[in-house]
């Protein structure tokens, strides 16, 4: 099992062999999007005659650096991927990671996986797929508008079924887990009608399939958003009338208007990246929105497990609010709970009035934390747990390192994203104490134990039972006292299902 040289179905390519577990990087999946192909649906590799050196990363797929990730390209030549697996016998439970990064950041490389697959001894698998404009794009007459990111997931989870037994993995046990926007992407597999059969399992974490973000719920002037989904229509209309602000087109010449925006250069297109980064449906890999058809159970019904962090807004207000100059003051509380709440305003600011608070900034944070994010995470583990076996947690551990800086005076608490350095290296090892470090195990375990069995449980954990919906209690992850907490109180959910 220490060969560094796997065979594929597109030719040989060779990793690191490290002590106990192998490396492969870069690993193409699909056809390069480039020129001809980008926005359409991915094609399949070219392959190769020589061995494919797969001991450096592929190119991240193209992107802007931003506060929370520092990671730049240019290069549409990116579906590729990464797979961590240790030197043991097979089959081996799959998991296939989808990273966030808000839709128009981020890439596969950067979550070293070896703790979880050696330890665990599972086969770890990260891709990039396309982001932002690149992948979301939609415009008039263009063919898969809107999906072209949640198709690459796909061909990469097809090029798993066809190949990870090269590398030890079990192809009919595959679990698909992501954070933040991976685990907005779950959504659109779990409702995806062609997304069936290609995954056996699901972890959402810190996703936002169900959320109803009130107005400034992600940063200072973000509108209400009653759902996280469009349809392909708002999608071609939001292109349309910024390709029509930008110049691109020459009406002039022979080639079509889609023709010519294929030849826009990359650095040009991601400017817009940022209003191009939801999955849009009514089209062929969304058929229908994902919030309603889940609601509706109608859903690829496999085993999930379903959560958050305890304080996810405060990633949100201190990096929006606070570093960017504008930080919610006494009277700014008050205008944010009237732009979000209207006529109820006033019932929510009793409810969680300034006194309680060490700054106005916290306020809002746990506001938009509980009506946002932890309505979401509650009304997805409902609707999952109606039709298929479902466990709901909650990461609590307040002490967790920040992942980027936070303002001074500003506790990160269980922020967003916090726990992502419990289940991978970021570039180095957190720095997690002893009892971190336990906890880190413990989640690893947990995950894995549900890959294999689709029960997160083992004799030498604490107890997690199965999400109740009428139980308002659902597993705590923190260091020492990982456990059973009672989510519903936790986030005053009875005083936001009244104001439904």
């Amino acid at each position: 099992m220490n060969d560094a040289i796997v065979e594929l179905d597109s030719g040989r390519a060779r990793g690191r062999v490290l002590d106990d577990h192998r490396v492969f990087q870069g690993i193409p999946y699909a056809a390069p999007p480039v020129g001809g192909l980008r926005w359409r649906s991915p094609q399949p590799v070219q392959p190769w005659a020589d061995v494919l050196d797969a001991t450096e990363p592929g190119s991240p797929c193209p992107q802007t650096a931003q506060v929370f990730a520092a990671i730049e390209s240019l290069d549409e030549d990116c579906l590729n991927l990464n797979v961590t697996t240790p030197d043991t016998p097979g089959p081996k439970p799959v998991m296939v990671w989808l990273h966030g990064g808000g839709g128009a950041n981020g890439e596969g490389a950067i979550f070293d996986a070896h703790r979880l697959a050696v330890r665990e001894d599972v086969v770890v698998v990260t891709p990039n797929s396309r982001l932002g404009i690149f992948g979301y794009f939609g415009y008039p007459g263009l063919e898969g508008s809107g999906g072209f990111g949640i198709e690459d997931q796909q061909a990469a989870l097809r090029w798993v079924r066809r190949n990870i037994a090269a590398f030890g993995g079990d192809p009919g046990n595959v679990t698909l887990f992501g954070e933040s926007y991976g685990a907005f992407n779950i959504g659109a597999h779990l409702a995806s009608p062609s997304s069936s059969g290609l995954f056996h399992r699901a972890v959402v974490q810190s996703g936002f399939t169900l959320m109803d973000a009130p107005a400034g719920t992600w940063m200072p002037g973000t509108p209400a958003l009653p759902t996280m989904w469009l349809s392909t229509a708002e999608l071609d209309g939001l292109a349309a009338h910024f390709v029509e602000q930008s110049g691109w087109l020459d009406a002039g010449r022979e080639l079509t208007a889609v023709e010519q925006l294929r030849r826009v250069p990359v650095g040009e297109l991601l400017e817009l990246s940022p209003y191009f980064t939801r999955p849009a449906y009514g089209n062929a890999v969304l058929p229908e929105s994902p919030d309603e058809a889940v609601r509706a159970g109608r859903f690829n019904r496999v085993p999930t497990v379903v959560g958050g962090t305890r304080d996810e807004a405060r990633l949100f207000v201190a990096l929006f609010f606070d570093l960017a100059g504008q930080p919610v003051t006494a009277e700014r509380y008050a205008q944010l709970l009237g732009e979000a709440f209207g006529g109820q305003a006033a019932q929510v600011e009793r409810e969680y009035p300034l006194s309680d608070y060490d700054t106005p900034s916290l306020a809002w944070a746990q506001v938009a934390e509980d009506r946002a994010w932890a309505r979401a995470t509650w009304d997805l583990a409902h609707a999952l747990a109606a039709h298929t076996p479902t466990y709901c947690y909650e990461f609590a551990d307040r002490d967790a390192p920040p992942i980027v800086p936070f303002p001074e005076g500003f506790p990160p608490g269980a922020h967003h994203s916090a726990e992502v350095a419990y289940q991978f290296d970021l570039g180095e090892p957190a720095a997690l104490s002893s009892e971190q470090w336990r906890l880190a195990e413990q989640i690893n375990a947990y995950w894995a134990n549900f890959a294999r069995s689709g029960d997160p449980g083992s004799p030498d954990l604490p107890a997690w039972g199965r999400f109740d919906p009428a139980d308002p209690y659902v597993q705590a992850l923190a260091p020492g006292r990982t456990g059973r907490t009672d989510f519903a109180a936790g986030h005053r959910l009875d005083f936001w299902e009244k104001l439904r």
